[in-house]
């Protein structure tokens, strides 16, 4: 996929880039027609990258481009949320999850890493056949992800949707980027590959947090219809005794669904028309 200066790029651009960038032609302009004007035009030039770093990493901003962090309000009303799982796939955790997805009778959306799908075919391959739906997490999971141009973005997020298409058999419509830290230059790239951002309404950080009431408590206050949920079976975190926290917080957490009368779907299925 060639990105040339004269391609759909600037026609693919947000309105907050696209003012970004006339910011920056008049800045330029004045320092160069206005005696005095070279630090003011700096210092304007300054703040306005401050704020666009600052956006890429608010993971559920939407300055740069479309980002999906709760679904429609349709699905809402009809009391779906959707239970998403990063990092993956793992092959001890992953199977287990799956097992309890599949007791409380719930479907969840797994961002797979494509390097680990690929390690792990098998795995990626029931989560498919249970039902549940794998969305591209990034082939490696850089963690200089928020620092890559446009061609780098499109080589990472191809060769993840050619992975995982092969591995799994299903063609990845959503994205969600590492710690969902980008820049300006990923909202171009996903709207070419018919991608979709997804961020999240509710995470509970258990990667870095052992304690399984407190990544709970972060999940279900406020708990309702049309949440996006964040856990991760790659890279949990554990718990004192040992056990991945994700696999001690979904039983709770699918009988907290259950109680309130909410239902988890796929992202395919929530983000339907």
């Amino acid at each position: 996929m060639s990105y040339t200066a004269t391609d759909s790029t600037l026609r693919l651009l947000t309105p907050f880039v696209g003012a970004s960038i006339a910011w920056h032609l008049l800045a330029l302009a004045a320092a160069v027609s206005v005696p005095g004007a070279a630090p003011w035009a700096l210092a304007a030039v300054a703040l306005n990258h401050l704020v666009i770093t600052a956006a890429g990493l608010t993971p559920r901003s939407t300055l740069l481009g479309r980002n999906v962090s709760r679904l429609p309000a349709a699905a809402a009303a009809r009391g779906e949320v959707a239970i998403t799982i990063d990092d993956g796939p793992d092959p001890d955790v992953t199977p287990a999850v799956l097992d309890l997805l599949d007791a409380a009778g719930q479907k969840a959306t797994f961002f797979c890493i494509a390097e680990r799908a690929a390690q792990y075919p098998a795995v990626a391959r029931e989560i498919v056949r249970r039902g549940h739906s794998i969305q591209n997490h990034t082939a490696r999971h850089r963690h200089d992800f928020s620092f890559l141009g446009p061609r780098a973005y499109a080589d990472e997020l191809g060769r993840a949707q050619r992975i995982l298409a092969q591995v799994s058999g299903q063609t990845p419509s959503c994205f969600r980027a590492p710690a969902g830290f980008r820049n300006m230059f990923l909202a171009p790239v996903l709207q070419r590959m018919g991608l979709t951002l997804v961020s999240w309404t509710r995470r509970g950080f258990d990667t870095r947090e052992g304690d399984a009431q407190r990544v709970l408590e972060r999940l279900t206050r406020g708990l309702a219809g049309g949440d996006i949920i964040l856990l991760h079976d790659g890279n949990a975190a554990r718990s004192p005794e040992g056990l991945p926290v994700v696999l001690e917080v979904l039983p709770p957490l699918l009988a907290r669904l259950q109680a309130q009368g909410l239902r988890s779907v796929t992202l395919p299925q929530g983000l339907a028309p």
